[in-house]
């Protein structure tokens, strides 16, 4: 079954993938009648908001765009910094949304960011386990041990799962923001904005396939740690 859910998930999400690059590339060559290339679009939304201390840089590769609270920078890839499209629009906005949230004390991102190092080590300690379980597997069939790993990775997926359900908000909040923000200040016109908002649609998506994915993982070890109880 887990085999099932993991093919399932990946052959979704490498078509939402798909489709997140190919909106992306198709909306990269739709030049912005504003004439702002990302970086500027980044930097008029802070000052709209009165966010000073966050910094627009340009990072390296293609939709590594992010918003980093740690270090209160808008990290933008080189076709969204210097590129004046709707896509570019689009992501720029949305990285600010993020900074939009934190200045303004968003509760879902400070739960999200509380998360981080659990789901970090969750994840550590998932990959660990089944790297053991591939190998030595076998020799724990009919081991009494085997209840108790059933329990550290349904505890981990538990932290995964919160976390994966967590950012739906953040996300679709911090797109929501770009979007009226775009259109309230002009920056895009109506064609414009139509596109800014099916590129983000898609990039949504890839945040709810991954919370799909993490919930029915989750479901599927507590149902066969349940069915062991039951033996």
């Amino acid at each position: 079954m887990i085999i099932i859910i993991s093919i399932i998930t990946l052959l979704v999400s490498l078509y939402v993938s798909h489709r997140l690059k190919s909106k992306f590339e198709e909306y990269s060559k739709v030049p912005l009648q504003s004439g702002l290339t990302g970086k500027e679009i980044a930097e008029k939304m802070l000052a709209y908001y009165n966010i000073r201390e966050v910094k627009v840089i340009s990072v390296e590769g293609r939709l590594t765009d992010h918003y980093n609270p740690a270090d209160k920078t808008v990290n933008l890839s080189h076709d969204v910094y210097y590129g004046n499209s709707a896509a570019s629009a689009a992501v720029a906005a949305h990285e600010c949304g993020h900074a939009v949230q934190h200045a303004k004390a968003y509760t879902w991102l400070h739960f999200r960011s509380v998360l981080v190092p659990f789901q970090n080590v969750s994840a550590r300690i998932l990959n660990f386990l089944m790297i053991a379980l591939m190998f030595g597997g076998i020799f724990l069939v009919g081991s009494t041990s085997i209840p108790f790993i059933l329990e550290i990775i349904i505890a981990c997926n538990i932290v995964i799962t919160m976390f994966a359900l967590i950012t739906l908000p953040v996300e679709f909040d911090a797109s929501n923001r770009a979007l009226a923000w775009i259109d309230q200040q002009g920056v895009v016109t109506a064609s414009e904005h139509a596109m800014a908002k099916d590129a983000l649609k898609w990039a949504a998506l890839t945040y709810v396939v991954a919370a799909i994915g993490s919930l029915a993982q989750l479901l599927y070890y507590i149902s066969l740690f349940m069915g062991r109880s039951n033996d």
